[in-house]
């Protein structure tokens, strides 16, 4: 098995966009088939789309939890430290910070 795809929502997407660019991410603004003008990385063999709330939807959810393995983690930390929930340590599974996305989702980031 293998994931091939992750949808987040949001009421700002250009925000969202530029916190995970912050990442390591590289976006495309597209739109295919009946679907909403969206944004789209490659994350290995897993795409990432951003799209924007649902009709029926008033927040992001806040529940999901993402973790990315990433290039440059002290800079990006340092870039970042305003979305820090929980300083850089060494875990069981490896050198890791919690972040806070910009709709308020917790992103672990770990040191490649």
């Amino acid at each position: 098995m293998q994931l091939n795809l992750i949808v987040i929502r949001t009421g700002d997407m250009p925000k969202l966009v530029e916190f995970y660019t912050s990442l390591g991410l590289h976006f495309e603004y597209h739109k295919h088939g009946n679907s909403p003008l969206h944004y789209s990385a490659k994350i290995g063999e897993t795409t990432m789309e951003i799209y924007p709330l649902a009709k029926d939807q008033l927040s992001a959810d806040k529940n999901l939890r993402l973790g990315f393995a990433i290039d440059d983690f002290d800079e990006v930390i340092a870039s970042l430290k305003d979305n820090i929930v929980s300083q850089p340590l060494q875990t069981d599974w490896g050198y890791m910070a919690v972040l806070q996305d910009t709709d308020g989702r917790k992103v672990e980031v770990y040191k490649k």
